[in-house]
């Protein structure tokens, strides 16, 4: 991210160097070199500091890795920006601070951060919502027909945003946490779901950045993010940042450790089979914690219980689950033989999940099948997958030398595929499974009570869905630690508020006789943004035209009336014309 400003460019003796793309040229500064004896090489180490500016050679426009590796340089001073919009689009912002306001966002954020950028801060949460994107670049035109957060609501700069987020230490984001845990019903028996994803990250040198698998198995630059969401009061309580590497399984004890120094005594995780592992289990119940997870399908303990109890549920009505559909079984047992009390064991049985997954399953086998009729006769050797479902022949006499790896000497040989035979036994078993999933509880409940528990998890996937797809944070371009670890605390700010709107939309939605489709989050922000206010001759900001039939409906679902509109734009009038 290039900043909105110029500065010399640094006179380092030796250390600078230019790179010219296309009809831009960009300022290298050399920060390390190494020597390798073995190999008698050298290995320098650049990273660009900025790009020249066409007027002047010795001026250019900084990056954010100029900020980081030189500290000290004074930037000309910002100027005062006045000029907006003539039309302001105020109703989503107005949604925005009604729920800033009911969950006390200033005063909190004002105990950890100077008064002026609290309201920055909040500027950049509702950006987030409101354009579905977290670039600084991009913020000046938000803000240049939104009303804003700050003092005056004074437009800042992309270079201010970013001195702003490098800024925020480690300490302010750790103490909002803390605060906004301690605000929370510690005594009440709750549930969290807590629960992960990859988030690519464009700067690779960041510590906790590492290359991975991300969660559409592409393998780049990733790190992990994690939320921990009250299931009852459908409110996100923590994130977590920690290395690409780490897998699920491994951060769980972590988890575990943080959730109890922030105070909670009684709470139930609600889990998903990635975090399915006998040392997980037992470190939550030594911790007071219980749990209920779901078992992976094709899990060998998952697979005996099925097939011991199938046709003993799936049509009976006593077993019946009307809500989802689907027929459950509960089960008094031991995981494990270590285990010193029964689990109860909940399995479950739905007849489209089944039709589903045989489908899944006769394209997959048709598919491999195809595959292999194609090569035989081939020089060519196959994985463990194609293994799993077929026999696979090949003539040991005929073998082909294949080629030299490059750089390597390895004689490496390739058989001749000449037939192959389905595994029947195996396939028809992977159909005879198909429709079946099992849940883990470590407290007694009917097949009923834990699916429904289970099912509330939707709401985390959602908010992972809103995260990315609804607030632009599928991937980070930040160049250091602070300014990252800083935007993803900007998210999770964010995340508190729009998973808020998500939520009043939905309750007001469960008493309508109809579901329209203007009250979804991402419909809602788009016909809020047409309640405008206009500046006209008298330099003097008014409400455009009257509330809508359904911009009353959606702010009716927060609360809003068309009368606070008309309070909240007169608000926003008096203190564009005053700048207080």
């Amino acid at each position: 991210m290039y900043l909105d400003t110029v500065v010399k460019v640094p006179d380092v003796h030796g250390k600078i160097t230019f790179r010219t793309k296309g009809t831009t040229t960009y300022v290298e500064y050399e920060y390390n070199r190494t020597y390798d004896s073995a190999k008698r090489y050298t290995t320098v180490k650049r990273k660009t500091i900025g790009k020249l500016t066409s007027v002047d050679e010795r001026i250019m426009q900084p990056n954010e890795n100029f900020l980081k590796l030189f500290p000290d340089t004074e930037f000309p001073e910002e100027k005062e920006r006045s000029v907006r919009s003539c039309g302001l689009r105020i109703g989503t912002w107005i949604v925005i601070r009604k729920i800033t306001e009911d969950y006390k966002l200033p005063e909190l954020l004002g105990r950890y951060l100077p008064e002026k950028d609290v309201g920055l801060m909040l500027d950049l949460a509702a950006y987030s919502i409101v354009e579905e994107d977290n670039r600084a670049q991009h913020y000046p035109a938000y803000a240049y027909s939104h009303p804003l957060f700050t003092d005056g609501m004074k437009i800042y700069s992309d270079s201010k945003i970013s001195d702003f987020l490098h800024s925020m230490d480690g300490e302010t984001r750790a103490a909002f946490l803390n605060d906004w845990n301690a605000q929370r019903n510690h005594r009440e028996k709750v549930y969290i779901t807590y629960d992960s994803t990859s988030k690519v990250c464009e700067a690779g040198d960041l510590r906790i950045v590492e290359k991975g698998h991300s969660k559409e198995n592409v393998e780049t630059n990733i790190f992990n993010y994690a939320i921990a969401y009250d299931m009852k009061y459908r409110e996100p309580l923590f994130y977590e940042l920690y290395p690409g590497s780490i897998n699920d399984i491994s951060q769980l004890q972590c988890t575990v450790d943080k959730v109890k120094g922030y105070g909670y005594k009684r709470m139930g995780f609600v889990l998903d089979r990635g975090y399915f592992s006998k040392e997980n289990i037992y470190y939550l119940e030594e911790n007071g914690y219980s749990f209920i997870m779901m078992l992976k399908g094709k899990a060998d303990l998952v697979r005996q219980w099925v097939l011991e109890n199938k046709g003993t549920f799936e049509t009976r009505r006593a077993n019946n689950i009307p809500a989802y559909q689907m027929y459950g079984k509960t089960l008094e047992k031991k995981l494990f033989a270590s285990d010193q009390k029964p689990r109860y064991i909940h399995l479950y049985h739905s007849s489209s999940l089944e039709a589903h997954e045989r489908e899944d399953v006769e394209k997959k086998i048709n598919q491999l099948t195809t595959f292999l009729k194609k090569h035989i006769n081939q020089f060519r050797e196959f994985g463990s997958g194609m293994e799993t479902y077929f026999e696979l022949y090949y003539d040991e006499n005929a073998k082909k030398k294949g080629r030299e790896s490059k750089g390597e000497k390895q004689d490496q040989t390739a058989r001749k595929f000449i037939f192959f035979e389905e595994k029947i036994a195996v396939i028809e078993l992977e159909l005879k499974l198909c429709g079946y999933f099992c849940i883990v509880t470590s407290e007694k409940m009917t097949a009923k009570e834990a699916l429904e528990i289970y099912k509330g998890r939707d709401a985390s996937e959602k908010l992972f869905l809103s995260d990315k797809t609804f607030l632009g944070n599928h991937a980070l371009r930040n160049s250091t630690e602070e300014t990252a670890a800083s935007k993803v605390f900007v998210e999770f700010l964010a995340l508190i508020i729009r998973n808020r709107m998500y939520n009043y939309l939905k309750d007001a939605v469960k008493e309508m006789d109809s579901k329209p489709n203007y009250m979804t989050v991402p419909a809602a922000i788009r016909e809020l943004d047409k309640i405008e206010m206009a500046r006209q001759l008298d330099g003097v900001y008014r409400l455009d035209h009257a509330v809508t039939a359904t911009q009353k409906k959606i702010l009716e679902a927060f609360g809003i009336t068309a009368d606070y509109v008309k309070n909240k734009a007169e608000e926003i009038s008096i203190k564009l014309k005053t700048g207080i």
